[in-house]
């Protein structure tokens, strides 16, 4: 079975083309600027070169027609027919606390997710009209949903809920949800599996970071925590939102700012940390090389996301009772081998011997703890594509 992963942002459309069971990878590419005047697709036929289309895409539907003219094209392409598309796989961002895996897309899902929108105003809203505009192209083809906040539906009552008003909770369901849910559930088996460990009796903590970043607590293959929250700002500071922040330094600085709710959505979500914190960039390649020479905001941005990392490991320790694994995984995560050792920076009192020689030299999923290490440190290159795919084939 051929299935079709695609994954809606707000202005782009992320695609990849699955031979299943094989899990072979035909295909894969990603829309850009939709709805704007420079809009174009970026697609790669595995084995051939990329090749760049500029070309006026105004919306997902048009967007999502090109990404299927491109699948056909007799020299790009992968496909000799549409019919050969067995299924597609949407990821999908938020499903409130309704669904706590993934789920065949009927209308009542897609209500479902409308009524989730006021949880993801920015994701949510792309992701439906993905799901319609690919309902419209290939109207006999079963589409599944996989969302991001399914894997954290395990947390505990305690866990997930704020110390607001409980009406509030039962009015409009505002409490802890995470993300990254695809990522930390993919990273925290297959790294249990690499490091010998049994998933169902291990204490995990995966640690996605890039330019969003969030933390889990994975306990006997069940997430029982995660740092962010209602909405992806909470948690360790990233590229641009500002994570853990005092809801009375919020208010007293749209006070004293005269901000209204989207001008403070605005400086939590765009203009704060690691670029708020640097002052030139939420990149943290052109960070780390500018603290190299010496700038002091750059410095301490760097110190600053090493710290709140290292916390929340410190946290999720103390609530599961000790950890057996940590893994690293996303853009920074995956790649930035200075970041990942300042995280490991005086953490032997857990019971880790990490590797700092092997850390910098390392490359793709790989053990970073020393063999003698009582808790291991690895990192494992996510791949929520595939996870998605594996939903799709093994649900329908």
């Amino acid at each position: 079975m051929k299935i079709l992963v695609i994954n809606c942002g707000s202005s782009s459309i992320k695609y990849q083309v699955f031979d299943m069971p094989s899990e072979k990878v035909l295909a894969k590419g990603v829309v850009e600027k939709i709805g704007l005047p420079d809009s174009f697709i970026k697609h790669e036929k595995m084995g051939f070169d990329k090749k760049v289309v500029n070309k006026d895409i105004p919306n997902h539907k048009v967007g999502i027609n090109t990404v299927l003219e491109c699948l056909l094209d007799p020299e790009m392409g992968c496909l000799h027919s549409i019919n050969e598309i067995g299924a597609v796989g949407h990821r999908v961002v938020h499903a409130g606390e309704k669904y706590s895996g993934s789920v065949r897309i009927t209308d009542s899902v897609i209500d479902a997710l409308t009524e989730c929108i006021h949880l993801a105003p920015l994701h949510n809203p792309p992701n439906i009209e993905g799901i319609r505009a690919m309902q419209a192209l290939l109207p006999n083809v079963p589409q599944v949903a996989v969302f991001d906040t399914a894997f954290h539906q395990t947390m505990p009552e305690y866990s997930y809920m704020y110390a607001l008003p409980y009406e509030l909770y039962k009015k409009y369901a505002i409490r802890r949800y995470g993300f990254h849910g695809t990522s930390h559930r993919y990273v925290s088996a297959l790294g249990a599996k690499l490091a010998g460990l049994d998933y169902n009796n291990s204490k995990i903590i995966t640690c996605h970071l890039g330019n969003g970043s969030s933390l889990a607590a994975v306990k006997n293959g069940k997430s029982m925590d995660t740092s962010m929250g209602l909405t992806p700002i909470e948690g360790i500071m990233m590229g641009t939102r500002c994570g853990d922040l005092d809801i009375g330094a919020a208010l007293t600085i749209a006070n004293l700012e005269h901000l209204d709710i989207d001008g403070l959505s605005n400086l939590v979500n765009k203009k704060s940390g690691l670029r708020g914190i640097s002052c030139i960039s939420s990149d943290m390649r052109d960070i780390e090389s500018a603290a190299n020479e010496g700038n002091k905001n750059c410095i301490l941005a760097l110190e600053m996301f090493a710290y709140r990392v290292k916390k929340y490991i410190g946290a999720y320790t103390a609530a599961m009772g000790g950890v057996d694994l940590i893994v690293f995984t996303g853009g920074i995560g995956e790649n930035d081998a200075s970041t990942r050792g300042r995280i490991m920076e005086n953490m032997e009192y857990l019971g880790i011997d990490f590797d700092f020689e092997l850390n910098r030299t390392s490359r793709g999923t790989k053990m970073l703890s020393k063999p003698d290490s009582k808790v291991k440190v690895m990192v494992v290159e996510t791949n929520e594509e595939l996870v998605i795919a594996q939903d799709t084939f093994h649900l329908l």
